[in-house]
């Protein structure tokens, strides 16, 4: 059977969590297994790569950096295909490059568009582990080297196993699966031993850590099935995959967990005028700064004025770039001003299950109540209610909903290395 693996920059900090990690890889292919490996950097090393580009230049060519940031991942490469050698079995190493990962070529951000793993296939006829540095490929068009961003090695891991017909694509991190909410604000959150790719992909998306949001929609897609496990421990961890709940005989929860998001800020546009295509030319000259909106909230006109505010929730890295576009634009729309507030959270709850079951959004936000929560923005979709909040009441809300929906457990949830990565 060929399988995927891919283990975090925690499950790789140091020499001896490598040793550790190719210990389980060997036993991995010793079981009867062709075995594919993604790679992180080692602990912190691209944020320590960041920071050394930012002390040599203040702006770096997009370029450069990524040229800069793909060598963590290949020392990690390297150096787990020699603990690998010295047990007796026989690894090879590969850039994403190398691997065949085709890239757009988008410097930072790049979207695989292509696998083509011929060097791979025929290193595991040879009986060869292969190693793949992940977060990294080669652009398409001009042949530079390109990382696909932060987190994705998820994606790599993923993508590979679907171009490689693996069995299953192995996540390991450092928790022991997917969590009800992050263990580290929730001690009680329970582990989820198998949860649908719709629901995942609402928790990725609003800020579950575990699973890099490209990675879902990949698996998704292909059809990957995606175990998330700890490489610290060997409890059985979290599948992600197709589930017919009444093929299974399985009662469909009605939540399966509750995320949270710190890295969003709002911007609130005062004094609209209150016109038709007013909106539209905010939100194109948002949408020309290549500026990703989440949530958007717009205030009753105030008729004396015939004016309104429109408020939208967006990425804090992208703040800068869309206050600037929003000056630019200002006076051809004619707003009076525009406010940024990056002290702002957002609070999921998701589950497939409050499809059919009504009072879930009275339920959460009778919770945020009695727990003291003020709510500043709300968006919901069939399976997930959002809301925005101070960011000092962040983890009081994840707290109140969790219990308020009953998932709480008895015991306590460990995170190994203290990153949930």
């Amino acid at each position: 059977m060929r399988v995927v693996q891919k283990f975090g920059g925690s499950s790789v900090a140091d020499a001896e969590s490598i040793k550790r990690v190719a210990r389980r890889i060997v036993s991995a292919q010793a079981g009867g297994n062709e075995v594919v490996v993604v790679i992180s950097a080692m602990g912190d090393t691209t944020d320590e790569l960041m920071d050394l580009a930012l002390q040599v230049s203040p702006e770096p060519r997009p370029r450069e950096l990524d040229m800069l940031l793909t060598a963590g991942e290949r020392i990690s490469a390297a150096l787990l295909a020699m603990a690998i050698n010295d047990l007796g079995a026989t690894a090879r190493s590969f850039t994403g490059s190398q691997a065949g990962v085709i890239t757009t070529g988008t410097h930072g951000d790049a979207r695989i568009i292509d696998i083509t793993p011929g060097r791979i296939v025929s290193a595991l006829a040879e009986g060869d582990v292969v190693i793949v540095a992940g977060f990294q490929g080669v652009s398409q068009t001009t042949k530079d080297v390109t990382t696909l961003g932060r987190g994705a090695s998820d994606t790599t891991a993923v993508a590979l196993a679907a171009a490689l017909g693996a069995a299953y694509c192995e996540i390991y991190s450092d928790v022991d699966g997917v969590f009800t909410a992050d263990p580290r604000i929730v001690p009680g959150a329970r582990q989820i031993p198998q949860i649908g790719y719709e629901d995942m992909l609402e928790l990725a998306a609003n800020g579950a850590k575990i699973l890099h949001l490209r990675c879902v929609e990949y698996a998704r897609r292909e059809h990957v099935p995606v175990h998330v496990r700890s490489s610290f421990s060997d409890l059985p961890g979290t599948w992600v995959k197709d589930i017919d709940y009444e093929e299974s005989g399985m009662e469909q929860p009605l939540i399966e967990g509750i995320a949270h998001d710190r890295s969003e800020a709002k911007i609130t546009i005062v004094g609209v005028p209150d016109r038709v295509g007013e909106a539209a030319d905010i939100f194109s000259a948002v949408a020309d700064a290549d500026v990703n909106i989440d949530m958007i909230v717009q205030n009753v006109s105030r008729e004396h004025e015939q004016a309104t505010d429109i408020s939208f929730t967006l990425a804090q890295t992208d703040g800068a770039r869309a206050i600037a576009a929003l000056r630019e634009a200002q006076e051809r729309i004619g707003f009076v001003d525009v406010l940024y507030d990056d002290q702002v959270g957002k609070v999921s709850v998701v589950g497939v299950g409050m499809r059919s079951h009504p009072g879930v959004t009275a339920r959460f936000f009778r919770a945020l109540a009695d727990a003291g929560v003020n709510i500043g923005m709300i968006s919901t979709s069939e399976i997930r209610i959002s809301v925005v909040v101070d960011i000092k009441d962040v983890e009081t809300a994840v707290r109140a909903g969790h219990t308020a929906f009953g998932l709480d457990s008895e015991g306590e949830a460990v995170v190994y290395a203290g990153t949930g990565r």
